[in-house]
């Protein structure tokens, strides 16, 4: 739990996992961009991510896409349901 309490702490690390939560697919070019990340910043990031097995990675040809780890167990993914639901209401408060 506390690798996935790590990863939740950085802002592009939630960023990031709001954009792929929708069950998308991204590269790490995609999330650069949206993001306005280094490649360097942002595959740093992703490994994080992908550490605390929030997310999976799979290569296609000299892309990296991540998608959501649709094995996680339930009990993480409503804790990272909760984070992000929080950030946007919060982010909806300041607008």
């Amino acid at each position: 739990m506390q690798n996935i309490l790590t990863a939740l702490c950085d802002p592009t690390r939630r960023a990031a996992l709001a954009l792929l939560w929708d069950g998308g697919e991204h590269c790490v070019c995609e999330l650069m961009a949206r993001l306005d990340a280094s490649q360097s910043r942002m595959s740093r990031h992703m490994k994080i991510l992908s550490q605390a097995g929030l997310v999976v990675a799979r290569r296609d040809a000299q892309w990296v896409r991540y998608r959501q780890n649709t094995d996680l167990a339930p009990e993480y993914a409503a804790v990272i349901d909760a984070v992000l639901a929080a950030e946007y209401r919060a982010r909806e408060e300041v607008a």
